[in-house]
């Protein structure tokens, strides 16, 4: 008898998804979108970033929503700190866990943070000490794990020295993050290949970017590999500030259906996702981003007609 493998979302949508819109979304729908995302069966939804709102706005209110979260059991809520003040601002608001991110590309590294990869890792040091006093889960984030704007390749031995730094840290788990969406199956394979020498598989997890259209076939690849957690964002929100051309990344609702095909059980109600992805999508003025969700819209509608 053949048991099913259990597949694990970490959905960034009200983080990721939404920290480069340009008009300000309320901290009210923010919530909002938490508790439908929570409703569909998200277990892990990355609720906001603990950084400067000088640097990104849209984050302003992380301190506020996170008190005003109403938390559900079996729910993880995890924020963004790019440093110990960004934590200890995330601690003092109630979070549980955090997470921390480093380049495998030197040049973006210096773009996005203004410091080398080896500066960066050395800020979370304290990070991770404190979080350990408090009993804080920490997550890992390597970005440009294929390739970076400013160098082109990344070298896939580059991804798993930064990704067994923040792994011998203390990172419970490492998101390998494909930032342009350049990746195809064989390049992402070859990524996990190096990173696995150094990191257990079941302890990566793929955060695939959707600018070429590949980021269904690398979760489909990943999950061959035997990687079973992957970040996504309900409608495809999101993007990158620093990489010019950028799309979202890849839909939640897209990886939910894909794994769902594959025999996967990711305990997540589709219909009820693509029902908030409509409903975010409404909020932001725009289509939803999903190619499953605009398809089984469509569906909807023939069937309605068709009664």
């Amino acid at each position: 008898m053949t048991l099913t493998r259990k597949a694990r979302i970490v959905e960034v949508g009200p983080r990721d998804g939404l920290q480069n819109e340009k008009r300000a979304v309320a901290t009210a729908t923010k919530l909002e979108l938490i508790d439908r995302l929570a409703d569909a069966g998200l277990r892990d939804i990355e609720a906001a970033s603990f950084v400067s709102p000088k640097w990104i706005p849209q984050m302003a209110d992380h301190g506020e929503l996170m008190r005003a979260l109403k938390r559900r059991p079996g729910v993880n809520y995890p924020v963004l700190t790019p440093n110990l003040k960004g934590f200890e601002a995330a601690l003092a608001a109630g979070a549980e866990e955090v997470a921390v991110f480093a380049a495998a590309s030197e040049s973006f590294s210096r773009k996005n943070i203004n410091c080398s990869i080896a500066e960066s890792i050395e800020r979370f040091d304290p990070v991770f000490a404190a979080a350990k006093a408090a009993g804080v889960r920490v997550r890992g984030y390597v970005s440009t794990v294929i390739a970076c704007p400013y160098e082109g390749p990344i070298a896939p031995q580059a991804v798993a020295d930064v990704a067994e730094a923040l792994y011998a840290r203390g990172a419970y788990e490492v998101s390998l993050g494909d930032t342009i969406g350049t990746g195809t199956p064989a390049t992402v394979e070859r990524m996990l290949a190096a990173v696995a020498r150094v990191v257990p598989v079941e302890r990566m997890a793929g955060h695939y970017h959707d600018t070429y259209g590949m980021a269904v076939a690398n979760v489909d690849a990943s999950w061959r590999f035997g990687v079973g957690t992957f970040d996504s964002s309900v409608s495809g929100l999101g993007g990158c500030p620093y990489a010019k051309g950028a799309t979202g990344n890849v839909a939640t609702e897209d990886v939910v259906y894909l794994l769902h095909g594959l025999g996967a059980d990711t305990g997540i109600d589709l219909d009820a996702l693509v029902d908030t992805s409509l409903w975010i999508s409404g909020v932001l003025g725009r289509e939803p981003g999903s190619r499953v969700t605009r398809a089984l819209v469509a569906r909807r509608g023939e069937l309605v007609t068709a009664c």
